[in-house]
C-alpha cells in the first residue's frame, strides 16, 4: 500500500479529524500549518508556514474558514509543483473555487473541488465527499486506497459545491427552524401540541429526536455555519434569485453560536434534548434581545 505524503493547510476540528483516521489506517505520513499556533498532535509534524507545509506533500488538504480559502490557497502557491493534487474541502460558493482553481492551474498541481457531505467527527477519514475538477478523477482511486469515501461528480470546477450549497438550504434551514419554532412554542407551552401536528403532518419523522439533533448542530457550530450560510447566499444570488431563506438562515445560525459560550450550550450532553437547548435560550431571552412577544 503506498503511504501518501498529505498536508493539512488548516489544522483545525476538519484538519485534525480527517488526520486522525489517515494516521489510524496507516495510509499517510502528514504534515501541516495553521495560523493559529497547534499543540502537538501526534504523528503529524508541523510545518512553519504555508510553502513549508505543502512543498513535499503528494496531496494537499485546503482546510480553512470560508472568509479565508482563497488568500490561503495564494500563500501556498510558490510551494506547488506539478501533479499534486490540491483539495479544496472548504464550504465557499462554487465561483470562489473556480477563482481558486484558476489561481492554482499555472503551478500545475491538480486542483480538487471537494463537497463534504456530512459531519466528520463520526466518519473521520471516510466522510463522504462529492469530488469534482482537474484533479477529480486522478484523486479517485488514491483516496479509496486511503479508505476514503469520495464519489465523483464531474470535471468541471464547482458543481459538487453547488449540490452542497443547494442541500444546505434545506439542513441548515430546517436548523433555524426547528430551533426558532420549538424554542418559542417552549415559551408559550405549547410545545407538545406543535409536535403531536407535526407528527400528524409528516408520521414518519420522530420529531422529538430530530429536533434535538438539529438543535444541538445549530448550538455547537452556528458561527461556521453561518459562515457556509453566507457562501450560500452568494451562490444562490449568483444564480439569480434573491437569498431570503439563505440569508435567514445565516442569521439565526450565527446567533445560535454567539449563545455557545454565554449560555453554556456547548456544556450540555451530546444527547441532550432539545428542551434543555431551548430553555437556556428561554432563560436569558431578554439579555438577548429576544421576548416572547417579538
Amino acid at each position: 500500500m503506498k503511504i501518501e505524503r498529505v498536508a493539512f493547510i488548516g489544522f483545525g476540528e476538519a484538519g485534525q479529524t480527517i488526520s486522525r483516521g489517515l494516521l489510524g489506517a496507516g495510509t499517510a505520513q502528514i504534515r501541516a500549518y495553521d495560523i493559529v499556533p497547534q499543540a502537538g498532535f501526534p504523528g503529524v509534524e508541523m510545518a512553519r508556514d504555508h510553502v513549508d507545509a505543502v512543498r513535499e506533500a503528494d496531496i494537499v488538504f485546503l482546510a480553512v474558514t470560508a472568509s479565508s480559502s482563497l488568500q490561503a490557497a495564494l500563500s501556498c502557491l510558490p510551494g506547488l509543483r506539478e501533479g499534486q493534487l490540491f483539495l479544496d474541502i472548504n464550504s465557499v460558493s462554487p465561483q470562489r473555487k473556480i477563482e481558486t482553481a484558476a489561481r492554482i492551474a499555472p503551478t500545475g498541481a491538480l486542483y480538487v473541488d471537494v463537497a463534504v457531505m456530512a459531519p466528520v467527527a463520526p466518519y473521520l477519514h471516510k466522510v463522504p465527499c462529492l469530488i469534482g475538477g482537474p484533479g477529480a478523477e486522478q484523486l479517485l482511486p488514491r483516496a479509496r486506497a486511503m479508505g476514503m469515501k469520495m464519489d465523483f461528480v464531474s470535471a468541471e470546477v464547482g458543481q459538487a459545491s453547488a449540490i452542497k450549497m443547494f442541500r444546505s438550504i434545506m439542513i441548515k434551514g430546517l436548523e433555524a427552524l426547528v430551533t426558532e419554532s420549538f424554542t418559542a412554542a417552549r415559551a408559550y407551552g405549547v410545545e407538545d401540541r406543535v409536535l403531536a401536528s407535526l407528527h400528524e403532518t409528516f408520521p414518519t419523522l420522530d420529531w422529538e429526536t430530530l429536533g434535538s439533533y438539529l438543535m444541538s448542530r445549530s448550538a455547537l457550530h452556528g458561527k461556521r455555519r453561518a459562515e457556509e450560510m453566507r457562501e450560500v447566499a452568494v451562490t444562490v444570488r449568483e444564480a439569480g434569485l434573491e437569498p431570503w431563506m439563505a440569508s435567514a438562515t445565516a442569521e439565526r445560525q450565527d446567533w445560535m453560536g454567539r449563545q455557545k459560550g454565554p449560555l453554556g450550550l456547548d456544556k450540555l450532553g451530546k444527547d441532550a434534548n432539545w428542551r434543555e437547548y431551548a430553555d437556556k435560550l428561554l432563560e436569558s431571552r431578554h439579555k438577548l434581545g429576544e421576548t416572547k412577544s417579538s
